[in-house]
């Protein structure tokens, strides 16, 4: 469970990118339509944090917790928390690709809403429910994360190669009221303090034009 899975187990900290994070060589134009909408699914630890960074993304119309990647319908929290359904948690976001692109959001998932180098696990938090993926819907999406991927480890932007895995999207199960807008309703949790709020403050500093 989000914060108490392997707590006293992790003496390390996330992997942090070397310079300047380079944005995506291969990316979707930006659409002359205005008001449409597009979906991107990332997971990439507890859906708490990552929620909550995507929430302050330029674009993102909505960002909305729950569960992708299992065998298992209508899985529920204490059932993926098992680790026994294959789900990973995941944030669904919504996006207004004449605002913002595909690309873009792979530049902010890779370099600040999680470290995309640690495998079945993020942080405090370890199991296969809190791996990297990303879930992708189309031919484009794929052909943009694997290219980004590829183009991030020959920069070696990070001292180990990415972890992430690009599977195609099945389905995603929305998550528990309770777990919607958690950062935003509990920026007291200690949890939240240690792991998500430095995300927030990263997104603000490293792209203040993404920033909202």
């Amino acid at each position: 469970m989000c914060g108490l899975v392997g707590r006293a187990r992790y003496v390390g900290h996330p992997a942090e990118p070397k310079g300047l994070f380079p944005a995506p060589a291969t990316d979707a134009k930006l659409t002359s339509q205005q008001g449409a909408s597009e979906t991107a699914v990332f997971a990439g630890g507890c859906f708490w944090g990552v929620q909550g960074v995507f929430q302050h993304v330029r674009g993102v119309k909505s960002a909305t917790s729950g569960y992708s990647g299992g065998t298992v319908e209508r899985p529920y929290y204490e059932l993926v928390s098992s680790g026994g359904t294959g789900h990973a948690e995941s944030v669904q976001v919504a996006y207004d690709p004449s605002q913002i692109t595909y690309g873009k959001l792979l530049m902010i998932f890779f370099s600040v809403a999680h470290d995309p180098t640690q495998r079945d696990r993020q942080g405090p938090d370890i199991g296969t429910q809190y791996r990297s993926a990303i879930f992708y819907a189309n031919a484009e999406q794929k052909k943009i994360a694997e290219a980004y991927i590829a183009q991030i480890n020959a920069a070696k932007v990070y001292d180990s190669a990415i972890a992430t895995q690009v599977v195609p999207f099945a389905a995603f199960y929305q998550a528990e009221d309770y777990h919607q807008d958690y950062l935003v309703k509990h920026p007291d949790n200690a949890y939240i303090q240690f792991n998500d709020l430095p995300k927030i403050e990263r997104l603000k500093q490293k792209y203040p034009e993404l920033y909202r």
